[in-house]
């Protein structure tokens, strides 16, 4: 099989990026357009550049990524922005999805909440064991 032909502006992480929400060609890059493209990048996790998004405009366009005109830069910086705004806010890698509040025990009280009281009550043991005082 022969390798992919290597798009206009496109460097290889960019390209590995791009393989990997489906971007093979420029007649994928065509098929979605780089809005779309810019977009899929965001919703699987990455977090593309405007230059990439001028890169891959430029390569739609067969001109390099900085002789897109200006007004057509800001069309895609709106419309990026508005696509972005409507994407789901990203959790971080630890968020498990379990609210806190779905989490309680058996007496209503939360995990947290139980775990506090526990060690509250065994701090207050040391300290009135802490030895005589000598007043």
């Amino acid at each position: 099989m022969a390798a992919p032909a290597k798009l206009r502006n496109i460097g290889p992480k960019s390209a590995a990026q791009l393989r990997q929400v489906g971007v093979r060609s420029l007649d994928d890059l065509r098929a979605a357009g780089s809005l779309e493209t810019f977009v899929k990048l965001k919703r699987a996790g990455f977090k593309p550049s405007l230059n990439l998004l001028y890169a891959m405009e430029g390569a739609l366009l067969d001109c390099h990524w900085q002789q897109i005109p200006e007004e057509r830069r800001s069309d895609l910086i709106l419309a990026a922005d508005a696509a972005s705004a409507a994407l789901p806010k990203a959790q971080p890698r630890w968020f498990s999805g379990a609210r806190q509040s779905d989490a309680s025990t058996s007496d209503g009280t939360s995990p947290a909440e139980d775990q506090d009281s526990d060690t509250d009550a065994e701090a207050g043991d040391h300290a009135d064991s802490g030895g005589d005082s000598s007043d």
